[in-house]
């Protein structure tokens, strides 16, 4: 039995834990693990080696929730006044910020050399270039000073299908900058939709997302331009064959059904619109890397 002592070290330690997944953000982390396997699952043309695939993503695990860890410290002024984060564990004194700087420096660290070793340096390489155009391409200069800072801090998270894609093949080509496109030009309707919730929160924060600086109508009107491009983007591989007809299907449907809720935004640019778009925009990607792989494997048997 569990003396009073060791029962509250316990609960300190279980706390502690749950503070320090959380500095990764593990919810972010988990649509970019989807993107990272998906590239290998196409790179292959099926299933990768297993214990590839295990080391690739804990490594993108490691970069990703290192980078995710300095955001928070970085940012513990910003997520201190917005009601979203106030209750992060940096802000809520819950764990100290020399904690989370260590913390995210030590598995940015750990992600290349696992990466280097077990995949290859190339894709070491990729990871700690999304690593550092997070952090320091974000969310120390980019965020703070201009409301086009998802369009061009979205090259972070594109990089994930990239280093799955060279962990795999060793190499880049047409295939892997398609997905890295594909992503590049998903993130600033999705974060717009996001900042459209939270608009008050940036603007108590002062920080000069789209919705806060132009407002909601030019916000919409921008994600109906993204959307749209986007969708167009998604069909052009099918004309130099990199995917085929089950691929394309989807691609069409489901940027028909994305267009159709920007539209939608467009007209009526309120909140639940906003919302409804935002968790759209989360399924709407995690369905279009299924059916590349999907595709991609059928043709590599002669299928579609």
């Amino acid at each position: 039995m569990l003396t009073a002592n060791r029962w509250t070290a316990v609960r300190h330690l279980r706390a502690l834990v749950a503070d320090t997944v959380a500095l990764m953000k593990p919810g972010i982390i988990s649509l970019l693990l989807v993107t990272t396997l998906a590239a290998m699952f196409v790179a292959q043309a099926g299933l990768p080696p297993l214990p590839l695939v295990l080391a690739v993503m804990v490594g993108g695990t490691l970069a990703a929730g290192g980078a995710n860890a300095l955001n928070h410290y970085l940012e513990r002024d910003i997520d201190g006044v917005m009601s979203r984060t106030s209750q992060r564990p940096l802000p809520a004194g819950r764990v100290s910020p020399q904690y989370a700087l260590v913390f995210g420096l030590v598995l940015g660290v750990l992600s290349f050399v696992l990466l280097a070793l077990t995949a290859n340096l190339l894709s070491a390489g990729l990871a700690a270039l999304g690593y550092l155009a997070y952090v320091f391409i974000y969310t120390l200069w980019l965020k703070r000073i201009t409301p086009q800072n998802v369009v061009i801090g979205g090259v972070a998270g594109a990089i994930p299908p990239l280093v799955g894609w060279a962990a795999v093949r060793g190499t880049l080509d047409l295939g892997a900058l398609y997905l890295f496109a594909v992503i590049f030009f998903w993130t600033p309707p999705h974060t717009w939709a996001l900042a459209m919730l939270i608009s008050n929160d940036y603007a108590r924060a002062r920080i000069p997302m789209l919705p806060v600086v132009r407002g909601a109508a030019e916000t919409a009107w921008h994600i109906w331009l993204y959307s749209l491009l986007l969708v167009v983007l998604t069909v052009l591989p099918v004309t130099v064959q990199l995917f085929g007809l089950i691929y394309l299907i989807a691609a069409l449907v489901l940027g028909a059904w994305l267009l159709a809720l920007a539209w939608q935004l467009l007209r009526q640019p309120t909140k639940p619109r906003a919302r409804r778009l935002y968790k759209a925009t989360l399924l709407y990607l995690a369905l279009l890397f299924a059916a590349m792989v999907v595709d991609r494997v059928l043709m590599a048997r002669g299928i579609g």
